[in-house]
């Protein structure tokens, strides 16, 4: 509970204290989005490292090198399984690029910090509301063009099970128009730093994170897009399995 009390002030302390840095960005993202972007992507790296860091989290690796494989500035769709919200502070320390996230409309009505979500480059995704949702994967593929990174979980919610819950794939179309590859994340142990805590806590964990090879939907044929979206869910499953 200690390790919990300390991180939350933590939090509180420095999300109120960079509100200037939040003031500008915003006025630096009207004469360059991309900069803005990097230099806000830059302090929430540093933010969560120092999260992850009081929390007691340690980290191991594999496959990062498969990223090296793509330009840096080009935009990549990381597609991930999702048990905590720990899953994007671990991925926004090891990807060592800007990236934003597609996260939940319920996020924006979070004061002050869904500020600093959507300073990354983070859209809200409202998937109750089909033309809305329509025009959150548009803009997260102008984006992508632009250059930014995304991580985008089709579980759609967290799940604390051994098997991934139904997929909802129409954020893949965001790599597809973008021109830019799609790279599958899994990660294990996320959960243990906090969810799986009772009463709430914050707890030593190892979290495992491994990298598969990036893959171009632009690049593959229709039919065989068609089947590399359908086995991304068995493929995932895969990578937990032999990850743990």
């Amino acid at each position: 509970m200690i390790r919990l009390i300390i991180t939350a002030i933590y939090v509180f302390l420095a999300v109120i204290l960079c509100l200037p840095y939040h003031l500008y960005v915003w006025i630096l993202s009207k004469k360059d989005r991309y900069k803005s972007w990097y230099k806000s992507w830059r302090i929430a790296r540093g933010f969560f490292k120092s999260v992850l860091w009081l929390a007691g989290t340690k980290i191991e690796v594999s496959g990062l090198e498969k990223l090296s494989e793509v330009p840096d500035d080009k935009g990549v769709l990381f597609i991930g399984n999702h048990r905590s919200y720990f899953d994007i502070l671990v991925l926004q320390t090891i990807v060592d690029r800007p990236l934003g996230f597609i996260a939940k409309k319920e996020f924006k009505k979070v004061p002050v910090f869904s500020w600093w979500v959507a300073d990354i480059g983070s859209l809200f995704l409202d998937r109750k509301n089909i033309r809305a949702g329509l025009e959150t994967i548009n803009q997260g593929t102008e984006y992508m063009k632009q250059g930014l990174s995304l991580g985008l979980y089709p579980e759609g919610t967290r799940n604390h099970e051994d098997k991934m819950l139904p997929f909802k794939t129409g954020g893949y179309r965001m790599a597809e128009k973008s021109g830019c590859p799609m790279i599958l994340v899994a990660m294990t142990g996320t959960d243990d730093i906090f969810e799986n805590n009772k009463p709430a806590a914050l707890r030593r964990a190892k979290v495992k994170v491994i990298f598969d090879k990036a893959v171009y939907p632009s690049d593959l044929e229709g039919k065989e897009r068609k089947e590399f979206y359908a086995s991304i869910p068995d493929r995932l499953q895969d990578m937990m399995d032999n990850n743990k």
